[in-house]
């Protein structure tokens, strides 16, 4: 069961659960999860925005580009730390993280990506507007700590790979009961 929310009411939640780590998914050779802790919540023309910043060489980027949606799950309480574990450092293109961090999947309202009930607080996006990086416009001291050039581009974290920004217009927002 779904129960149908306002963002708003929820921002402090989102914006506070994405410093620990909330899940961005896709859904387009098979359905993938990965932990984000950049983005952002808010309105870009005039629409209910969620912005997700993706690395070149992530499995999800390929999937993000082929699909134009992705749906963020938020953690209510303390969710199972091997999810976050499972998703953050393991690839999507060698394991099916469903699988492997016991997710349990949701339908979706209105994309074809679906939800988790383990992370219900939900928002279904779709993509307006994407744009890659361009590392030099960004100021050195970030650039250094967050893109060093000597690190292997497929580094679960901090690596040489610039983002691609997402920006998802929000077109459905629930929690997962």
């Amino acid at each position: 069961m779904k129960e149908m929310v306002k963002v708003d009411d929820y921002a402090k939640q989102i914006t506070e659960a994405l410093s620990k780590g909330i899940l961005l998914s896709t859904n387009g050779d098979k359905f993938n999860a990965m932990v984000i802790g950049w983005g952002a919540l808010g309105r870009v023309w005039n629409m209910p925005t969620f912005t997700v910043y993706v690395r070149e060489h992530r499995y999800t980027k390929a999937q993000l580009d082929k699909t134009g949606e992705f749906t963020i799950s938020i953690p209510i309480g303390n969710p199972d730390s091997r999810i976050n574990q499972i998703c953050g450092m393991q690839s999507g293109h060698n394991i099916d993280k469903a699988k492997e961090a016991g997710l349990t999947l949701e339908e979706p309202e209105m994309i074809k990506t679906p939800g988790i009930k383990e992370y219900p607080l939900t928002l279904e996006c779709r993509i307006l507007y994407s744009q890659e990086q361009e590392l030099p416009r960004i100021p050195e001291d970030i650039r250094e700590r967050n893109y060093p050039q000597d690190v292997d581009g497929t580094a679960p974290l901090a690596n040489r790979d610039a983002h691609t920004m997402y920006i998802g217009q929000i077109v459905a927002a629930y929690i997962i009961r």
